[in-house]
């Protein structure tokens, strides 16, 4: 007995067309998803410790996944690997919607923005569009040839490991070397950044996973000058520092020093010793950064 999708000539050209749009569709969305998490894994692994990944996870955990969403839209795109790749597709959402479903009460609200053009939040919304792209990939994959050159399907996932692996290696480079600017303004006066250890920690007043990221930080012992730099509403940062006790000078040269050291979102920290950057900080959970200021002497 023949599956529906054996053969395409078995279905109406309706049904091949519906097949071949929710693939397509569905390649898009997880090639740049993959994609954006395979060229920035660093901030990519600070926006899944903020979902809840543990810290010393979620950087390994962003490629594996970055891979994942590459390898099945590329299944997607070509027709004799579609089957595979709406099953890979299809696993990925139902995972995705059964760890939030299980962390609901804790991410509520949280900024959930997989894809690129589609910005979302963790809400009732989240599991309705998640499963409209679940039964987009029951359609790719129903309607489709059975897959078949299993050995071609892993060539494929050779050939997006590889460009993850050289793109983790750009990244990691990227984050050491980098000259910090000569001066900026700490309180109204000129800091010198060429000299000795500084640790330049950016943060959002308003954000709560900055708040317990700077109260784990004030309770270290530093060996190094440690300078705060809001990225919103810098007219709560001093109040924010109050109530976390963290006691380092604010500066607000924010543009300045992004345009150095580019990040995404708060909380983000910079290790510099001598004038250079040492070490880039987007995980805050765990054992980090603590383990990382560690080695590199800012705290004892």
């Amino acid at each position: 007995m023949a599956y529906p999708g054996e053969s395409a000539v078995d279905l109406p050209a309706w049904k091949n067309a519906i097949s071949t749009a929710c693939a397509l569709i569905l390649a898009v969305l997880f090639a740049s998803a993959g994609v954006w998490k395979i060229v920035d894994p660093i901030d990519w692994s600070a926006r899944l410790s903020q979902m809840k990944v543990p810290g010393d996870l979620a950087l390994p955990f962003t490629i594996l996944l970055g891979i994942s969403e590459a390898f099945a839209a590329v299944l997607l795109i070509v027709p004799r690997f579609r089957r595979w790749g709406a099953w890979l597709t299809g696993l990925l959402l139902a995972a995705f919607m059964a760890y939030v479903a299980w962390n609901y009460e804790a991410l509520t609200g949280a900024d959930c923005s997989c894809f690129p053009w589609m910005k979302r939040t963790i809400g009732p919304g989240f599991f309705y569009s998640d499963a409209l792209m679940l039964g987009a990939a029951g359609l790719a994959g129903w309607w489709a040839h059975r897959s078949r050159n299993l050995r071609g399907a892993f060539i494929v996932l050779g050939a997006v490991a590889v460009f993850a692996a050289a793109s983790y290696g750009i990244a990691v480079t990227r984050q050491t070397g980098v000259a910090a600017p000569p001066s900026i303004t700490v309180d109204g006066a000129p800091f010198d950044l060429q000299q000795g250890k500084v640790l330049l920690y950016f943060f959002d007043p308003e954000c709560m996973h900055c708040f317990e990221a700077a109260k784990v930080m004030s309770s270290h012992k530093w060996n190094a000058k440690v300078v705060t730099i809001p990225t919103r509403v810098p007219q709560f940062a001093q109040g924010f520092l109050n109530d976390t006790g963290l006691r380092a000078p604010v500066s607000n040269d924010l543009e300045t020093l992004k345009t150095v050291f580019p990040f995404g979102d708060a909380p983000y920290a910079v290790a510099i010793e001598n004038g250079r950057q040492k070490a880039a900080l987007a995980i805050f959970d765990g054992s980090q950064p603590a383990q990382t200021l560690r080695e590199l002497g800012f705290i004892e």
